[in-house]
């Protein structure tokens, strides 16, 4: 690999060229049936798929595991690319100068004379910029509509109140924003004493929104949090099955006892 900083242009674009053209054979005649089967609808599983294999690969710390990730996400794309292509809607050319030219004109602090004293006057200027591209006419409200309904529900929460906090709609400190977290789940613990399933899925739906916002305001992801928790999770109850076994139990013929004892001296959660 070259030195970080350096880059290799002859590389880049023999590389670049040489998997769209891949792409194209596997796509044309005498090429994969398989791949020459495939639609945008069928791609697109398998770029969600791989998108979340990248995060895995990043979430473990593992370089080699997210380069190869990395290119299992850029061919998926590149396939998608060519599919449009054989439309003639846009080709891979058109992607990559389009995505360019955003990047150039959402960055006027390095490519022009707009001046920025932290991270966050870039977000605000990266907002208000992405508004005057979509029209003036455009509300906010159509930002936070804008957030993309496939998106998991605590990142989509996450996103939302991100969004919303840009206009000046956000909770005026920490101690505000835990009042709101621990007004809902007061309303939540009324919801499961008096059995009612309906507010209580209403109430659990909103202490998790307040929840990502707090997450938020604390300057963390909930969703990344909450995949952490679930990774540790994971992690404890093989821990806890281990323990089991060289205990000569298995873990469905465990008792209650003997399975919160294990998992007990796995540690915590």
């Amino acid at each position: 690999m070259d030195h970080p900083g350096k880059l290799d242009s002859d590389r880049l674009k023999s590389a670049i060229v040489a998997l769209v053209e891949l792409v194209a054979r596997l796509r044309g005649p005498g090429g994969c049936p398989w791949d020459a089967a495939q639609t945008d609808s069928s791609v697109k599983t398998y770029l969600l798929e791989e998108t979340y294999e990248v995060l895995d690969a990043i979430e473990n710390s593992s370089p080699q595991d997210v380069c190869s990730e990395l290119g299992d996400l850029l061919f998926q794309i590149l396939f998608l690319a060519c599919l449009a292509e054989e439309r003639s809607e846009f080709d891979v050319i058109e992607v990559i100068e389009k995505i360019t030219r955003k990047m150039i004109h959402r960055h006027p602090h390095v490519f022009g004379q707009e001046k920025v004293n932290s991270a966050e006057d870039v977000a605000v200027n990266w907002a208000r910029i992405k508004r005057s591209e979509k029209g003036t006419s455009r509300n906010m409200a159509s930002s936070l509509k804008d957030v993309p309904e496939n998106l998991p529900a605590l990142l989509r929460a996450h996103r939302i109140g991100e969004r919303a906090s840009k206009t000046g709609f956000d909770w005026p400190g920490d101690e505000k924003i835990w009042d709101k977290v621990q007004d809902d789940f007061d309303k939540l613990g009324r919801a499961v004493a008096d059995k009612d399933k309906d507010i209580f899925g209403e109430k659990m739906g909103d202490l998790l929104f307040s929840l990502a916002s707090l997450s938020n305001y604390m300057g963390f992801n909930a969703e990344h949090l909450l995949r952490g928790t679930n990774k540790k999770f994971v992690k404890r109850f093989e821990d806890m099955e281990k323990k089991l076994k060289a205990a000569g139990i298995l873990l469905e013929d465990g008792t209650l006892e003997q399975l919160k004892r294990a998992w007990n001296e796995t540690g915590t959660i």
